[in-house]
């Protein structure tokens, strides 16, 4: 009896150690700066057979979002399954780190918790602050499943570099002696590029990128089989934001966030998912979905701070999947290039608030303009070359913008004014400024505050300050009415002992434009405000509508400014203004008291210091200690 006893224990023990052994693994293989923009199995674009192979044994996703078109917020969005505007991670490049809540953990933290082996092959560029070891076993270029312990299920995640934008910035020789696998003759360029040897050529040679790509996914799906695991791991191929084509990366358009999505359904755990291999779905997923799926499908509950919902697993129908037709998106500051953008797409249709739309698309990014078809646009436009869709770019946004991606996939022709469009667009403006409000965005502070006051615990300080936020979203919504009912609430906000009321009552008279002019009284009382900031929107409002020239007060700001978010955004004001306005900018004037980060990229491209190949940022100083 004892015997048997004993045998049944151990039959038992090998049971319980079979169930825990028999969790799914997951890998992510994410090519950057890819949108569905750019290839075949999304109906343009390269041959993908390693990727289409991985759809032929799983899912694809038609309408799959990144939530933010640009990596490091993209990504933060993703590790954490909190959309970045709550969380206080919205800015790229990072100027400080935000601080996630209490208790808090991104996703891959919670599955190591949970016994996974949880490895990065490699980026880790987030926007928030994190113990490293308590999110990754090995985060390393040479990180691995296979160095976890025997029968240990897994999360292995890995970015392939070949498609980043830094793969097109080539110079003119590269063009004129590399030749492409893809003929720059047979790509189809989007209506708003220009159609010249510049673009037809880039746009080939990411062509070409796509396929390097695809032969690197080939090989860890090889490995996986080898290693006898593909049919115990899901596997999720995608985009981490959108294409680095011009308007692509960094911009709130389908192009910039619409990704492609693909989800290989391992034949060991084709039970937990309601879809059959090699099908497609129409339902909306986006990045802060992402985690609780993986976590669902592990047996885990996400957090109740994570802002998405699982589209897989079990309770998870395929009908209920389908019906998700949502996907909301924002864009904030990229490198030195501050812009205030919203999206809600619903069904067929997207709409955009653009809360700062008198800045154009291509306000200078010195990293993008790295590019040849990007500063050609832009030539292109100053000489007068281009047709009205090929020059949208460069021009002013409307405050807001309603496109059917449908019919018009490349958003070149705007519904908003059409009245037939009327109720479409009332239901969408609804949806984004309920969605605005309920998730308390912080970036309706300026980032110098948001630093100074809220990185700490990002919804937590949103959601104490929330009526606050209500209101200066309020302030923005003026600039959606005619002139004449939103004149008087304007000029009480600029008279406002709120700072951050006035601060927005100056950038929405700036979006209004020249039908705001009765407001220059008001706005010149804001030339001397004691913050800052305020002082800096009145100068650019009044200087947007040529009804003072801003320049010397924001030479004042700049010399006066402490921290680099007041600096970045007062520069920002400065190259508008400089190039789209004709003020003139005296940089001799400047007496900086801070010199570090972004700042420089701004004095660099003031000096014209990009065009000579030279720069004004002091030497990095070498390990040893010593400058250069």
């Amino acid at each position: 009896m004892r015997k048997f006893i004993l045998s049944l224990c151990a039959l038992l023990a090998l049971a319980s150690g079979a169930g825990a052994a028999q969790r799914p693994n997951f890998v992510f293989l994410v090519s950057e700066d890819n949108s569905i923009h750019y290839l075949k199995l999304y109906g343009y674009g390269a041959s993908t057979p390693n990727i289409e192979a991985l759809a032929k044994d799983g899912l694809t996703f038609n309408h799959a979002f990144s939530c933010s078109p640009v990596c490091s917020v993209a990504r933060s969005t993703l590790a954490t399954g909190m959309l970045a505007p709550r969380g206080g991670f919205q800015y790229h490049r990072k100027s400080a780190l935000a601080t996630l809540p209490p208790g808090f953990t991104p996703w891959s933290g919670m599955l190591r918790a949970a016994g996974y082996y949880t490895a990065n092959n490699v980026k880790t560029d987030y926007n928030f602050a994190h113990n490293m070891k308590a999110l990754w076993n090995a985060s390393s270029r040479k990180a691995s499943w296979r160095d976890r312990e025997k029968g240990q299920p897994f999360f292995f995640m890995q970015s392939f570099a070949q498609s980043h934008e830094g793969s097109l910035h080539f110079p003119q020789r590269v063009m004129e002696t590399q030749k492409t696998t893809h003929d720059p003759a047979k790509v189809k360029l989007a209506p708003y590029h220009p159609d010249t040897p510049t673009f037809r050529y880039t746009h080939a040679r990411y062509l070409d990128r796509q396929q390097v790509i695809d032969g690197q996914i080939g090989a860890v799906v090889k490995q996986l089989a080898a290693d006898g695991l593909l049919e115990d791991t899901f596997i999720f191929y995608f985009g981490d934001h959108g294409g680095v084509l011009p308007r692509g990366k960094g911009y709130a358009y389908e192009s910039g966030l619409h990704v492609p999505l693909v989800v290989r359904i391992p034949k060991n755990f084709a039970h937990l998912v309601d879809h059959k291999r090699n099908t497609r779905t129409d339902g909306f997923v986006d990045f802060t979905d992402f985690g609780p799926t993986v976590l669902h499908l592990a047996g885990l509950k996400p957090h109740a701070l994570m802002d998405g919902k699982a589209f897989l697993g079990k309770g998870t129908t395929a009908k209920a999947l389908a019906a998700r037709n949502t996907a909301f998106g924002y864009a904030d500051r990229f490198d030195e290039k501050y812009d205030l953008v919203r999206t809600m797409r619903i069904g067929k249709y997207f709409y955009t608030r653009n809360l700062q739309g008198f800045y154009p698309d291509a306000l200078q990014n010195n990293y993008r303009y790295r590019m040849l078809a990007f500063r050609e646009w832009r030539e292109l436009f100053n000489a007068g070359k281009l047709n009205a869709a090929q020059s949208q770019f460069h021009q002013r946004r409307p405050a807001e913008q309603l496109h059917d991606v449908e019919a018009d996939p490349h958003q070149v022709h705007d519904l908003a004014a059409d009245p037939k469009y009327a109720l479409v667009l009332n239901t969408l403006r609804t949806a984004l400024n309920k969605k605005l409000r309920d998730i308390n965005d912080l970036s309706f502070y300026p980032e110098s505050q948001m630093v100074k006051a809220a990185l700490g615990n990002g919804p937590a300080y949103g959601k104490k300050h929330s009526e606050e936020i209500a209101r200066l979203a309020d302030i923005a919504d003026l600039a959606l009415k005619p002139f004449a009912a939103a004149q008087k609430p304007l000029a009480k906000a600029m008279a406002s002992a709120n700072p951050w009321e006035r601060y927005w009552a100056c950038i929405t008279a700036a979006v209004i434009g020249k039908p705001a002019k009765t407001l220059v009284p008001n706005a010149k009382k804001l030339l001397s405000d004691e913050n800052l900031m305020v002082r800096m929107r009145a100068a650019e409002f009044l200087g947007s509508i040529k009804a003072a020239d801003p320049m010397p007060t924001l030479i004042g700001i700049l010399n006066t400014a402490t921290t680099g978010q007041e600096l970045n955004l007062t520069f920002n004001a400065v190259v508008y203004l400089r190039d789209y306005k004709g003020y003139q900018f005296d940089a001799t004037k400047l007496k900086l008291k801070f010199k570090r980060g972004e700042v420089y990229r701004r004095i660099d491209y003031l000096n014209g210091s990009l065009a000579k190949g030279t720069s004004t940022r002091p030497p990095r100083k070498p390990k040893g200690g010593k400058k250069k």
